[in-house]
């Protein structure tokens, strides 16, 4: 992988607000759902996200920029200057061992001035000497670690988790009960929406954030679901607001008007002399509940004037403000 901080286009000494700022920047960007024509666009993704698990983390950074791992967050292991190392062998009974390849045989330590073979293996090693122990000579080769000889290695480390914002439509909340989320790795996956689910509750996917270090087991994925604003329908808790458009003469007369669900369209009944903004109950077409039922559809009612000039409807009406006359408002208006 490329250096991180080219990756996110920072400075190696960006603040970690640019580096955030950035990250995000190109998230947005490179994100599969965003540039679903874009074949390299996963790929992007995914060396983004991994390019931020190294430098926006404040202690990863540090070891990367001291060169301890790579870009991909792997260790990396010092030679010290040491050769053929892959023809290491263990030392014999005291004092008749071999050291490395080139080193003359001898006491424990031969060739490393003094003894100091047990930390310069485990600092190589990262801790993994203490198996075979290639001190040379004298009672108790072989045996366990010597007190301080070298350290251990390092504690696995669980991955950070990975915070997803899934934009669900009211369709798919009703009808497929499931969304599509794109994991850290650039990998897409449906997710399942429990039954009732609202808008701002998160659903956890263990072990699908950003992996952990020395062998430590992944963070979650913790997706955030947000709901599509709708071009018909308002949400309010388990209900469902819909305007329904009505002619004056329907509202009048009254009719029967063909009107949206989310599961498909029904026939309302409109009654005769129905005023604007007077609402109408559908039982069970609103969104699932937690306990499995559904909300209700609230449609209120919208009266529509011609959309030009009418003058019959004018004469009519100018003869009903004389002979019918009525009050729109109340008292409190006067």
């Amino acid at each position: 992988m490329r250096d991180p901080y080219s990756v996110l286009g920072v400075a190696k000494g960006a603040s970690e607000a640019d580096i955030k700022k950035a990250f995000r920047k190109l998230a947005k960007k490179y994100h599969p759902d965003q540039n679903k024509d874009d074949p390299k666009a996963q790929a992007s993704f995914a060396e983004v996200n991994q390019a931020y698990e190294i430098v926006g983390d404040k202690e990863k950074r540090a070891k990367f920029d001291r060169g301890e791992i790579d870009a991909e967050g792997k260790q990396r292991f010092q030679s010290h200057g040491f050769e053929g190392f892959s023809d290491f062998q263990d030392f014999g009974g005291a004092g008749g061992g071999r050291g490395f390849r080139g080193q003359p045989g001898g006491g424990a330590g031969a060739g490393f001035g003094g003894g100091g073979f047990d930390d310069i293996l485990n600092d190589i090693l990262g801790g993994f000497g203490g198996g075979r122990r290639a001190r040379g000579g004298g009672a108790g080769a072989g045996a366990g670690p010597r007190p301080g000889a070298g350290q251990s290695r390092p504690a696995p480390q669980k991955g950070k988790n990975a915070e997803i914002i899934a934009s669900v439509s009211l369709e798919d909340l009703v009808n497929s009960g499931k969304t599509q989320v794109t994991l850290p790795s650039g990998k897409t996956v449906n997710v399942s929406i429990p039954v009732g689910t609202r808008e701002g509750e998160t659903i956890r996917l263990r072990g699908q954030g950003y992996p952990g270090e020395n062998s430590g087991a992944a963070g979650d994925a913790m997706v955030e679901i947000r709901f599509k604003k709708h071009p018909l329908f308002d949400v309010r808790g388990n209900d469902l607001i819909l305007e329904l458009p009505l002619t004056l003469y329907e509202a009048v007369l009254g009719a029967k008007v063909r009107t949206p669900t989310l599961s498909g369209a029904v026939n309302l009944n409109i009654p005769a002399n129905s005023s604007g903004d007077k609402t109408m109950r559908l039982k069970g077409k609103g969104l699932p509940t937690k306990t499995g039922g559904h909300g209700d559809l609230l449609v209120k009612l919208q009266i529509v004037l011609p959309p030009h000039g009418d003058e019959e409807l004018d004469t009519l009406m100018k003869a009903w403000k004389d002979i019918t006359p009525y009050k729109a408002r109340g008292p409190e208006f006067d």
